[in-house]
């Protein structure tokens, strides 16, 4: 890339609290096994940004790929039991790997894994964000990963990119960098020819007719361009901007910031509470609004009363978290409810008046709601 750096750019390369996320296929062999020159020159290249004096978080995948080869298996398994097996062997390898590369730079590697359950649960986030904070403050490199051997499919993260992108609010990054197998985000398959590279993104219209590919060619990954894309949405919208390019190029991404994708932060930092609501909390149900609903809590920022409530989904109980839904089938807000699922039915539609006092409390109030647009 040539002439002046964007200001999402500029941020990216003085960030002094960065993570970075590097997928399966820039990490291992085809066959499975990690691929050790690779990963050396990634952790190269991180080291240097902590030897200057910056912090790094490193999100890595690749456990369940380096456990492909040790286990004698021919390709990455689908059935959970062997998921878990594979991570089992290759968190280990990954995680001495890491340890002995960073270890030619004399610092000190930190494995913290995590399941969905750490961040959808308050208390787990909270003890998450001590640790990772504490482990950056002694210098030491946090290698965080998605704990495959107890997940289950039911609390999975689902890929690491989402994974990392609440962890770059967790630890109150400055920057995220997403690593994978490709330069940049495309119009179209860069793979099929015609496809032009996206360089900046500074909003939703940048993305109109964008459209992004599921999990890549190595077969290694289970993320793809469409989960970077919503990583990188995730940060923006919460006040972190975020580079995205190929792991071949991490000298770079981690220097200058010149190449790949660059998304700007759309949006203000959220509180702890309010991230971990609209976008870490598991939604127990939802609430269908009309538009006069929708207009007081997204645009207004105001409690939601049952007036303005045309139908309930799910089995909830209050203190839940629940997504307020518009007519048009488009998640507005997410909010924790007051009221159980079986409490609201006869609730519904009727003004505050029409109700006994006991009743006449907000549905979901304004300070434990935050509205999606």
């Amino acid at each position: 890339m040539s002439g002046e750096a964007s200001t999402t750019r500029k941020a990216v390369a003085a960030a002094q609290r960065i993570v970075v996320k590097v997928g399966s296929s820039s990490l291992t062999t085809a066959s499975g096994g990690l691929d050790q020159d690779r990963l050396d020159a990634l952790v190269d290249t991180v080291s240097r940004r902590v030897v200057d004096g910056g912090q790094v978080v490193l999100v890595s995948s690749g456990a369940i790929a380096a456990g492909i080869a040790p286990l004698g298996l021919r390709r990455r398994p689908r059935d959970l039991a062997s998921q878990q097996a594979a991570a089992s062997v290759g968190q280990q390898a990954l995680a001495h790997a890491y340890a002995e590369s960073f270890s030619r730079h004399d610092l000190i590697v930190g494995q913290v894994l995590l399941t969905a359950d750490d961040v959808v649960r308050r208390g787990h986030y909270r003890n998450a964000q001590r640790t990772l904070d504490r482990l950056l403050g002694l210098g030491a490199v946090p290698v965080v990963n998605e704990n495959d051997t107890v997940a289950t499919h039911e609390i999975r993260f689902g890929d690491n990119d989402r994974l990392a992108a609440l962890v770059s609010h967790l630890v109150g990054a400055d920057a995220l960098v997403l690593l994978s197998d490709v330069d940049a985000l495309y119009d179209g398959d860069p793979r099929r020819g015609g496809a032009s590279a996206i360089r900046e993104v500074n909003g939703e219209e940048d993305m109109v007719g964008v459209r992004a590919g599921s999990a890549g060619a190595s077969g290694l990954g289970t993320g793809g361009m469409a989960s970077k894309v919503e990583a990188a949405r995730v940060a923006c919208t919460s006040g972190i901007p975020v580079l995205l390019t190929s792991a071949a190029l991490a000298d770079r991404a981690l220097g200058p910031a010149d190449v790949g994708t660059a998304f700007a932060a759309t949006g203000s930092r959220l509180s702890a509470r309010r991230f971990w609501l609209a976008h870490a909390a598991g939604a127990s149900g939802r609430l269908w609004l009309d538009d006069g609903a929708v207009t007081a809590v997204v645009r207004r920022r105001r409690s939601l009363l049952a007036a303005g409530i045309t139908a309930v989904e799910g089995a909830f109980d209050g203190g839940d978290v629940v997504e307020l839904v518009a007519p048009s089938g488009e998640v507005v807000a997410r909010g924790v409810v007051a009221y159980d699922a079986g409490e609201l039915p006869q609730l519904i539609g009727r003004s505050s008046h029409e109700l006994p006092p006991e009743q006449r409390r907000e549905v979901v109030h304004a300070d434990d709601l935050v509205p999606l647009r």
